[in-house]
């Protein structure tokens, strides 16, 4: 059975990338309130092991499987989860941000946009930072350590409960910002 919060991940995902496209919005430069411990905690500067491209990790990875991705936060125009440890992760292998594109203005690149639906299913995972029961943290990860749109990042963890080719939800242990 799936768990719940698997299935909420699951359908704000699925109704993101459906509905993501070239807009206004723009990252929020908006201070960020001091984070707790538990967040902290998964921020690593150390070099973490080798990195899986999501497209080939979503293939073989199963529940409480040790996974490291590198990617970019990118492929919905909202990529952090809003009041919640979460985030998606982009592989830079199928999705490319709209930035990438010559003579593409658009100003919210992080979107993908240029980029089918289906491309972008397959080129994310979401990534979430979760309490001791599993829970996701209540407290916002955009902005925190100056993470933000197309920041690119390592992440280890585990895979989550209920993930599957279909989903790929990682439980980070570790995220280190490259840029």
């Amino acid at each position: 059975m799936i768990p719940f919060k698997l299935i909420f991940i699951a359908s704000l995902v699925g109704s993101s990338v459906l509905l993501s496209s070239c807009g206004k919005n723009k990252p929020s430069n908006a201070a960020v309130a001091p984070t707790s411990p538990a967040l902290e905690a998964v921020f690593s500067t150390t070099p973490s092991q080798q990195a899986e491209a999501i497209h080939q990790a979503r293939l073989t990875a199963k529940p409480g499987d040790s996974l490291t991705l590198k990617g970019r936060i990118m492929g919905n125009l909202k990529p952090f989860v809003e009041g919640r440890a979460a985030f998606i992760l982009g592989d830079p292998d199928k999705i490319t941000p709209c930035n990438k594109n010559p003579d593409d203005g658009c100003p919210t690149p992080w979107d993908a946009c240029c980029d089918t639906s289906e491309v972008i299913k397959v080129g994310t995972a979401t990534i979430q930072v979760v309490d001791a029961q599993g829970k996701v943290l209540k407290e916002p990860l955009e902005n925190v350590h100056g993470l933000k749109p197309l920041s690119s990042v390592v992440v280890s963890g585990i895979v989550a409960p209920g993930s599957n080719p279909e989903l790929l939800v990682l439980n980070a242990q570790s995220i280190q910002i490259l840029e």
